[in-house]
């Protein structure tokens, strides 16, 4: 199954009542296993759970840390980008030329790298004095 239909397949499954704005997410680590996530919404609005944060999450509780490929899809007018928060997310879990494929339900694909996504990311090297 590519990233695209994992995606696709996972957004379904998003609790999105409030929104209406279901998201599905679809990670390849670097072992080649896929892990998918979708948006968790919460009456508190906005305490939910972004598709790509729980994808990472997935990844994260299954053991491994370096992702290397990503897909995100939601029912836009245009490809779906991750909010600023997801895009610090997957710096922390990517290197700057993992690509993001960001498209919609109509088949309309944009491709990027997380630091094309996040340029100027805050990465560990910031913390080096700590």
């Amino acid at each position: 199954m590519s990233l695209t239909d994992a995606a696709r397949a996972v957004r379904e499954n998003a609790h999105a009542p409030y929104s209406n704005f279901k998201v599905g997410a679809a990670i390849r680590s670097v072992s080649g296993a896929v892990y998918v996530g979708c948006n968790v919404e919460n009456v508190a609005y906005p305490e939910g759970t972004c598709a790509e944060a729980g994808a990472i999450a997935a990844m994260v509780a299954a053991g491994e840390t370096q992702i290397a490929e990503v897909t995100v899809i939601a029912d836009s007018p245009k490809p779906v980008s991750p909010c600023g928060g997801c895009r610090q997310k997957l710096s922390e879990f990517s290197g700057g030329d993992v690509v993001v494929t960001l498209t919609n339900l109509d088949g309309v694909v944009q491709m990027m790298r997380v630091a094309d996504l996040l340029p100027g990311a805050f990465d560990a090297d910031y913390m080096e004095r700590s």
